[in-house]
């Protein structure tokens, strides 16, 4: 079947296609002001699975995604921490490209900033007046919204649903309540920047606009980002776009996930609901984490639990079982009937709105039956091997690393857990319980990890000879967590 997307802009599953080969798609990035949360997570790993599966099938995807490094969210943080807003949004994009690259998110070809897209910023602003659809009132500048007739397109939104989250009362200079701002005049003490109406920096939805056209032109194909973008973010984006470029459609397809909730609320950062990728990942390993974000589809949404994320740690010990014993041989041409099934099964999942449930049940379908195969009796190895290296090929598409942890892996994840080990076993050797202590150390060496007792205490370091490390490291981690779960 041909791949088929579902765009919020008609509310349909269309077909997909590029002209050229070549996917322009734009993702919504960050306002680093903390640490990111699960809620982020779901957006970058789901536009990351779109982008794989769309080169997977053979199409260069040219891949963007913005950091609003300059935002009124920004400034109260560096407030609250005594520092700049400069600084805090460095010291969290850093924490971003941390996380996500512990999740396996493939870096973007390109990440525009607001502060490095002032002068094209500027100039877009400088258009839409030329165009007469912005408008100055003061050191502000105002995009009129009645001017642009199909405004609430994307959204479905009338007139009416148009005034949500609108001041009821005239804000000064504005002729309509639903216009908004393209620039903002400079308040004390905040950032700003030179501009033809006076110092100031730029409105949210502007920056988006403008930093599209000068990466990726003046129509894209993929736009992504959470469902809370739709409105008003999205709507103001395309209203900009189409008013300043005349192209239309701005954006072909327009793919929104669903929203993470805690509860009956969407987890945020302005709810003060949220569990940053930084806490999840110091109770389970990445990967468990990026395969309980793709168990449910992009677009619905999805509730967080920590039930869920120990499921999806049984379901990629489960995958990794399948996998024991592999080595890649090249040249696999006569591949089993049961590896091309599961491929075919993938593939029909994934072309359908990258339903990667589906894909994941095609997955877990090939490691029952690879199971089955190394259970039975006069089966070829080549049998087995076909079904390994497809399982871990088509896991790769989902971008899961189904590898078991390093020793360094396994030693940065888990060193407060084998620090408590070796504290434990050291009173066990206080209470001259010696087969207790001795049982300690000897798990801990073939895991990798190496104990030495010195006179001013025991020590530990990693053994990178360790055969087994590799294979068994998973296995510490988690019964340390375990154990630290029933600990609270």
């Amino acid at each position: 079947m041909a791949l088929r997307i579902t765009s919020t802009l008609s509310g349909q599953k269309e077909a997909f296609s590029v002209a050229d080969g070549v996917v322009k798609m734009y993702v919504c990035g960050m306002t680093p002001k903390f640490h990111p949360h699960v809620g982020h997570a779901r957006v970058f790993v789901v536009a990351d699975v779109i982008r794989r599966h769309l080169e997977y099938r053979g199409l260069r995807v040219r891949h963007v995604q913005n950091f609003t490094d300059v935002d009124d969210k920004i400034i109260d943080r560096a407030a609250l921490e005594g520092t700049t807003p400069e600084d805090v949004a460095r010291r969290y994009t850093a924490s971003y490209f941390e996380v996500m690259d512990r999740l396996n998110v493939a870096r973007a070809d390109s990440y525009p900033s607001v502060t490095e897209s002032m002068p094209g910023i500027i100039a877009y602003v400088e258009g839409l007046i030329d165009r007469g659809y912005g408008y100055v009132a003061g050191g502000d500048v105002y995009f009129e919204v009645a001017k642009f007739e199909p405004y609430g397109q994307l959204s479905g939104r009338t007139d009416e649903g148009q005034l949500v989250a609108v001041r009821k009362e005239l804000e000064p200079g504005k002729r309509d309540p639903r216009d908004f701002a393209l620039w903002k005049s400079a308040k004390s003490g905040e950032p700003a920047w030179p501009s033809p109406w006076g110092p100031g920096r730029p409105g949210w939805h502007i920056e988006c606009s403008a930093m599209v056209r000068e990466t990726l032109g003046d129509q894209i194909d993929v736009h992504g980002g959470g469902r809370d973008l739709i409105f008003p973010h999205h709507e103001n984006e395309l209203a900009q776009s189409e008013a300043y470029t005349e192209v239309r459609p701005f954006v072909r397809y327009w793919a929104h996930s669903g929203l993470v909730t805690t509860g009956s609320e969407k987890m945020a950062h302005s709810l003060e609901n949220f569990t940053t990728i930084q806490d999840v990942l110091g109770e389970v390993e990445p990967m468990a984490l990026r395969l309980f974000l793709m168990q449910t589809h992009y677009r619905s949404p999805l509730l967080f639990t920590r039930d869920g994320l120990v499921s999806a740690e049984r379901a990629l010990d489960r995958l990794r079982g399948a996998l024991e014993g592999f080595r890649a041989e090249l040249g696999l041409d006569d591949v089993p009937a049961y590896a091309n099934e599961a491929r075919a099964s993938f593939e029909q999942a994934m072309d359908d709105d990258f339903n990667t449930p589906g894909a994941l049940g095609s997955l877990f379908d090939l490691v029952t039956e690879i199971n089955r195969r190394r259970h039975m009796e006069g089966i070829a190895p080549h049998e087995v091997t076909a079904g390994q290296s497809t399982l871990a090929e088509l896991g790769g598409v989902l971008g899961l690393l189904l590898d078991p942890p390093s020793v360094e892996q396994i030693a940065g994840d888990a060193e407060p857990f084998i620090n408590l080990l070796v504290s434990t076993r050291q009173k066990l050797r206080e209470a001259k319980q010696w087969n207790l202590a001795d049982g300690i150390r000897n798990d801990l060496r073939e895991l990798g990890i190496v104990v030495e007792d010195r006179p001013n205490g025991a020590v530990w370091r990693r053994d990178h000879g360790a055969q087994q490390a590799d294979r068994r490291a998973g296995r510490l981690l988690r019964k340390a967590r375990q154990a630290d779960r029933r600990a609270r």
